[in-house]
C-alpha cells in the first residue's frame, strides 16, 4: 500500500521540485568582454618593458588618439621620459605623434587609412635601456561589444498556474489513496470467508 502510495504521490513531488528549480542561470559566466568597456587595448612585454595600449574603436581615415601606458616588467614602476619610435609593417607611410600626459603614460596619434587590422612595432627607450615590441589587433572600423540587454526579472515561481498545477496533483494523489483504501478490505472479514478444510 505504501508502495502505491507512493507511486501516486510521485508526480507532485517532481512537479513541487522542478518548479522550485525554475528562475536560476546556470549559463556560462564568462564573458568576453568587461560590461561598460569602452576601449579595446593591445599589451607587449619584453624583459624590460611591459607596454599597455588603450585606445577607441578605431575609424579609417579619421584621428586616432591612443594611450600607451609604459611600466618596468620587474617593478610594475610607471618609465617617465621615454622615447619611442612606431612603425607598422602593414603600412610603412604610417607616422605616429607621441606626447607624454604622465607618469608613464602617452597619447600617440596618427590616421590608419584603411578598414583591417594593423600592428605597431614599438622602439622605447627610457634611460640606458633600449627594447623593441610588437603590439598587435589593432582592428580598424571593429566596434565594440554591445552589453546584452539586462535579462528579464526572474518569475516567481509561485503564480496562479503552477499553484493550481500543485493543487489538482495534491487533489489527484488524495483520491487515489482515497480509493484504495476504500477497496482494502479488513483483514478479520478476510479470514471469516476463508474456508476450513478439514
Amino acid at each position: 500500500m505504501r508502495k502505491t502510495l507512493f507511486l501516486l504521490l510521485w508526480p507532485l513531488l517532481l512537479a513541487t521540485a522542478a518548479l522550485a528549480h525554475g528562475g536560476e542561470d546556470h549559463g556560462d559566466a564568462k564573458a568576453a568582454t568587461p560590461a561598460g568597456a569602452t576601449t579595446f587595448s593591445a599589451v607587449a612585454t619584453s624583459e624590460q618593458f611591459e607596454v599597455l595600449l588603450r585606445y577607441a574603436p578605431l575609424k579609417p581615415g579619421a584621428d586616432a588618439d591612443m594611450r600607451l601606458f609604459l611600466s618596468d616588467f620587474a617593478t610594475n614602476a610607471p618609465i617617465r621620459g621615454a622615447k619611442f619610435i612606431f612603425t607598422s609593417p602593414e603600412d610603412p607611410k604610417l607616422t605616429f605623434e607621441t606626447t607624454e600626459k604622465g607618469p608613464g603614460e602617452y597619447l600617440v596619434e596618427t590616421t590608419f587609412p584603411a578598414k583591417k587590422p594593423y600592428s605597431m612595432t614599438v622602439q622605447v627607450t627610457a634611460g640606458d635601456q633600449a627594447d623593441l615590441l610588437l603590439l598587435e589587433g589593432l582592428v580598424v572600423g571593429k566596434e565594440l561589444p554591445v552589453a546584452a540587454a539586462p535579462a528579464a526579472a526572474a518569475q516567481p515561481w509561485l503564480t496562479w498556474k503552477t499553484g493550481l498545477l500543485l493543487l489538482g496533483t495534491f487533489l489527484l494523489g488524495v483520491a487515489a489513496a482515497a480509493l484504495l483504501m476504500r477497496r482494502r478490505r479488513p483483514i478479520s472479514e478476510v479470514v471469516a470467508q476463508t474456508p476450513a478444510y478439514k
